[in-house]
């Protein structure tokens, strides 16, 4: 009786994982979109006038730059992207190389 019951449980075991194998009939599709823009790093000393003008104004003067990236987005547009520091905070602000604030 023991075989019995054992044999009908490996047969249910193989009937219901070959229609578990059978179930896939489409291959699901892989999308990979590329992000066009780019992030070059820049040497905070090698910043345009207008920029460091710009870091070194009121609204700005107690954050200390830490990096500086120039990013080229898509459609040609540039501007920098500087990561500053006040005490334990940590910011970024984006600056276009006329050393106007970006949003």
């Amino acid at each position: 009786m023991k075989n019995f019951i054992l044999t009908a449980t490996v047969l249910a075991f193989a009937g219901i994982s070959t229609v578990k194998a059978s179930e896939a009939k489409t291959p699901a599709a892989i999308s990979v979109q590329q992000d066009s823009t780019q992030k070059v790093p820049v040497k905070l000393e090698e910043l345009p006038a207008p920029v460091t003008t710009t870091l070194k104004a009121d609204a700005y003067k107690e954050w200390t730059p830490t990096a500086a990236f120039l990013v080229t987005n898509a459609d040609k547009t540039q501007y920098y992207h500087i990561d500053v520091k006040k005490g334990t905070e940590v910011a970024f602000i984006k600056i276009t190389k006329d050393g106007v604030v970006v949003q």
